[in-house]
């Protein structure tokens, strides 16, 4: 019964196989106190860093106080060995509480019984009865079924959570330490006769370095990169070691070891790229679905949109590709609009999105993605640990307050820029994920970066490509005017003279009847309408933009009011002047602006049909516009002169099309008016916007770049800012 005793008792702390079992809780005892060592040296220490320190180190010393009775096989190592698993289930449910502490209800009963049942624990193993099966037999089973029901009360906490992340994060921590402890339970399996590897250890130290990452980590899913790569290395590994293996094996009659290792170099250099990319597919589709669909989903977006040249078709591509990752809820992907005061939805996923993100509300967020991606989860988080430092976290708090304007996307958005050639932030890509709190690692937002970074690349295609189609429709038209002006205006011309010399009198003085007279009239307005038509052909399609020079825009303005004062008829129409009197000269040819401004006073006044009020003003404003040079600025000085009404303003539908030659609402109009005033502004690296609303009036803004070289010297003299006509 002694030599029984004694056998037990040699097994239960260093069980057979005394030298494989000995080097490895020796190692795996190093690698615990070193991660209870590194846990303290990283930043703050919290209260659940000290209880996990003192966890990883008791576990530590557990381990190397087996490896010394193995070596030294003195009693004094057997006690200790004993009382550090005593003292386990203590440090491991404090730990555990701390973790995920209770919400609501009472705390935990499992730690105060488990130090009241460790008292006889302790003197039972400090007795002299301590080698006796039934001792030890019991303190195993201490140890054991407090860990046990120390990891089923957190798993039980975590479903009970609020948080999918938390449900998440402790399940996984739940598994991994459930196969640690039974591994731990296996290698006592001596009581059958077996006499497995030490298994227990090495899984004990990985549910450490898994817990540690846990607590630095605070995003679970920096815990599942972590894991990710140690299942890929871990496999390419053991894959390289059989390669090796099977080419000792198959060419060791060669008695050569020099040429062996030789050829199985060369085999492991051919074969690990692509070994390592198909074990890491593998795995990451076994493990990691969520991350493995993402990566697939983003790969095929970029793919698809480097044949797309529409940004309808743009934001239809994200969109899906979002969708179908399964890992997105909602998303919108939002573009700047001309002149660089807000950025446009062009699509989106989900409901809630605003249909517009000022620049000016969103200054703050803005400012802050120029750093790159921006994760609000994470800033909030950093907010929070600033300020228990006693950190300034003012900045950081004006950024979260300005995300305000995202609406319902706000909670959880991750934000990535969208920039065009000249690092000019183009657009603004935002994805959620509702169902978890930081839903998305850096790696993962690195993907969503990567389609952001090509979504710029469409948007700047797109702008050449429309370029490229105006051009050449411009091109097309200018050839069809010249026909047009060859085989029109000839004939009309012939038509005009043989009608003008009809209303003449005839050779016996008569002069032509009444009915004659009107139709020679009608025949000679229709000659004059379709005449202005095929000039005003031609006024679109001639490139020329006349004489450039600096120009006086309010000298202009007052000029063109004081020539369209004659053709009111009706007093019922009144003109309001604002005119900037420190107003920049702009380079444009002054007949030219005058063509525009009154294409845009006659339009309004017909809206109206001769009752209302005009507004006509000019400022200086900032904004991003379209050199002649074909680059675009951001903030540059522009010359604003707006032509508001009060009339009926323009449907949604119209508005869609209003600057497309050929479109008109008027009966007799030819749809080319607005078309020539946008391509004038185009030409002299401006452009014309129109705000409307149905039952309110329009207004159209002629937004023209500022004469660089007369910057800082008013246009006109000082005027009164307001009039009325």
């Amino acid at each position: 019964m002694g030599d029984v005793s004694e056998a037990a008792r040699y097994a239960l702390v260093v069980p057979i196989g005394i030298d494989l079992r000995t080097r490895t809780t020796l190692v795996c005892g190093a690698l615990a106190l070193v991660i209870a060592v590194s846990i303290l040296l990283r930043g703050r220490v919290r209260t659940v860093h000290l209880l996990f320190a003192a966890f990883a180190g008791d576990i530590g010393l557990w381990y190397l106080s087996q490896s010394l009775f193995g070596f030294f096989q003195q009693t004094i190592w057997e006690r200790f060995t004993a009382i550090l698993a005593v003292l386990l289930p203590q440090f491991a449910l404090h730990l555990f509480e701390a973790m995920i502490p209770h919400e609501g209800d009472r705390p935990s009963r499992l730690p105060r019984l488990a130090g009241v049942l460790a008292v006889p624990m302790v003197l039972l193993v400090l007795s002299p009865k301590q080698g006796f099966w039934l001792v030890r037999g019991a303190v195993f089973f201490y140890v054991f079924a407090f860990l046990t029901a120390g990891l089923w009360e957190l798993g039980q906490r975590g479903a009970r959570s609020g948080s999918r992340a938390t449900q998440r994060r402790v399940r996984f921590l739940v598994v991994i330490g459930a196969l640690a402890g039974l591994a731990s339970v296996a290698d006592f399996a001596w009581f059958l006769g077996v006499n497995p590897a030490p298994v227990g250890a090495a899984l004990s130290v990985v549910f450490l370095f898994i817990l540690a990452q846990a607590l630095r980590h605070e995003r679970l899913l920096d815990v599942y990169e972590m894991l990710a790569r140690l299942l890929v290395a871990t496999a390419v590994a053991f894959l390289i070691a059989g390669i090796f293996y099977v080419l000792i094996t198959f060419i060791g009659g060669f008695n050569t070891m020099y040429l062996n290792a030789v050829l199985a170099a060369i085999v492991i250099l051919v074969l690990f790229d692509p070994l390592r990319e198909r074990v890491a597919e593998q795995i990451q589709k076994l493990f990691f679905r969520d991350r493995f669909d993402l990566e697939r989903s983003v790969a095929d977006a970029r793919r698809r949109l480097v044949h797309v040249l529409e940004l309808d078709e743009l934001g239809s591509i994200v969109m899906t590709a979002l969708e179908q990752s399964r890992r997105v809820t909602k998303a919108a992907l939002y573009l700047r609009d001309a002149d660089g005061t807000g950025f446009d939805k062009l699509a989106a996923l989900g409901p809630g999105a605003p249909p517009r993100i000022e620049v000016a509300t969103a200054r703050a967020l803005l400012d802050r993605l120029e750093g790159g991606p921006l994760s609000l989860e994470e800033l909030k988080r950093e907010v929070r640990e600033r300020k228990a430092r006693g950190a300034r976290t003012d900045a950081s708090e004006a950024v979260l307050s300005a995300a305000a304007v995202l609406g319902s996307l706000r909670d959880g958005a991750v934000l990535l820029q969208i920039r065009a050639e000249g690092d000019e932030i183009v657009g603004l890509l935002v994805v959620v994920d509702e169902r978890v709190r930081d839903a998305f690692s850096p790696e993962e937002i690195t993907l969503l970066d990567a389609i952001a970074t090509q979504v710029g690349v469409v948007i700047e295609n797109s702008r050449v490509y429309q370029q490229m189609k105006e051009r050449d429709r411009l091109a097309v038209l200018g050839q069809m005017a010249a026909g047009l002006a060859h085989e029109i205006r000839n004939p009309l011309g012939a038509i005009k003279g043989s009608a003008q010399l009809l209303a003449e009198p005839g050779p016996d003085g008569r002069e032509p009847d009444p009915q004659s007279r009107e139709f020679i009239g009608i025949i000679l307005e229709e000659v004059e309408r379709l005449d202005r038509v095929v000039g005003s052909v031609l006024d679109l399609a001639r490139a020329n933009q006349g004489a450039v020079v600096p120009t006086d825009v309010n000298a202009v303005v007052r000029r063109t009011l004081q020539v369209l004062s004659t053709e009111r008829a009706s007093q019922d129409l009144t003109v309001e002047v604002n005119l900037d009197a420190s107003l920049p000269r702009v380079a444009i040819d002054p007949e030219k602006l005058r063509q525009v401004l009154m294409n845009l006073y006659r339009n309004a006044s017909q809206a109206m049909k001769g009752r209302g009020k005009i507004t006509v003003s000019t400022r200086v404003r900032l904004g991003r516009g379209t050199t002649r040079s074909g680059t675009g600025m951001a903030d540059e000085p522009f010359v604003e002169l707006t032509v508001a009404d009060n009339g009926p303003g323009i449907s949604q539908k119209v508005l869609e099309n209003i600057f497309l030659p050929f479109f008109s609402t008027k009966e007799k109009g030819t749809g080319l008016g607005l078309a020539i005033s946008q391509r004038i502004a185009q030409g002299a690296g401006g452009r014309i916007e129109v705000r409307s609303y149905e039952g309110k009036g329009s207004t159209f803004a002629v937004i023209l770049p500022a004469a660089m070289d007369a910057l800082g010297a008013p246009s006109s003299t000082p005027t009164p800012l307001s009039r009325s006509a």
